[in-house]
């Protein structure tokens, strides 16, 4: 299959490369050039229009929306080279609107989207183990098997054009509060004098553990905490408000029936009786002295 690669990071630089091993035809580009943003196998585009031009799909891995936006719209982008058939696939952590807005602009020109967020670290990226969770039709994600199967080992199907964004970003509110919570219950017990290394196993043998935990243990253990996936755009990537707060469907106001009813349950809402010179009343309430004043 003719595809594009777009954007050589830590994790995009292996998903190239397991498409060429795959035997698939591939052209790269990134923003930055240099023998490390390069591909054994591949071709080095100009611009993503050039990387994009007579291929059968686009895909995509760079760091937030603006960046996937310069890349599909901006000068020399990727709608410069779109025709009729093409699938975009885009496994950047991006906001589900956008991805909305991006897939409504390139189907006017009989083109595919599908949102292809991934779960995993360059480890992963490298081994073609990655985990895809895909928005899009059935149809176009038919024809992308072969490029998953190059480049991961599972792939879940969470509905139409955006539903793989919106799921990309709870997860990584999972996985975000799962760190947070693991860095701090260590620095806790390392104060206060618990052996760490006798600490994790416990952690994996209890209701604690985690896959997280699992996959970092031996990081921490080697005091080895180089980065494993790109931190620039972290605090927007792991906080869902700004990416999906004009998504989120509220839910329905109460009938103001229901509301005045409400109000007026709870002015009509019995109040003990002090027990002080009322015993009588306490009584028939079923109250004792037992439970004190109301």
């Amino acid at each position: 299959m003719r595809v594009a690669f777009l954007g050589l990071g830590i994790m995009g630089r292996s998903m190239a490369a397991n498409l060429v091993k795959a035997g698939h035809e591939v052209s790269v580009w990134n923003r930055t050039s240099g023998k490390d943003k390069e591909v054994e196998g591949a071709r080095t585009a100009s611009s993503p229009a050039d990387a994009a031009k007579g291929v059968e799909a686009v895909w995509m891995c760079v760091s937030d929306t603006k960046a996937a936006e310069s890349v599909l719209f901006g000068p020399n982008g990727v709608s410069d080279s779109l025709a009729e058939g093409m699938i975009i696939a885009d496994s950047s952590t991006i906001s589900p609107a956008a991805t909305l807005r991006f897939a409504e602009r390139v189907k006017a020109k009989g083109v595919a989207y599908v949102d292809a967020p991934m779960t995993g670290s360059k480890i992963a990226a490298a081994a073609g183990s990655l985990i895809f969770m895909v928005g899009g039709n059935d149809a176009a994600l038919a024809r992308l098997q072969p490029l998953f199967q190059a480049m991961g080992k599972q792939v879940f199907h969470m509905g139409e054009t955006g539903k793989g964004q919106a799921t990309k970003l709870a997860m990584n509110l999972q996985i975000a509060m799962i760190f947070e919570g693991f860095a701090e219950a260590l620095t806790l017990a390392s104060k206060l004098g618990v052996d760490i290394e006798k600490m994790l196993p416990l952690i994996q043998a209890s209701m604690v553990r985690s896959g997280v935990v699992e996959y970092k243990a031996p990081f921490i253990l080697q005091r080895d905490f180089s980065p494993k996936l790109s931190f620039a755009p972290d605090a927007e990537r792991y906080s869902p408000r700004p990416r999906c707060r004009q998504r989120i469907p509220r839910p329905p106001p109460r009938p103001r029936s229901r509301r005045r009813g409400l109000r007026r349950s709870r002015r009509r809402r019995p109040r003990r009786p002090r027990l002080r010179g009322n015993a009588d009343a306490a009584r028939k309430m079923g109250w004792s002295r037992g439970e004190g004043r109301g």
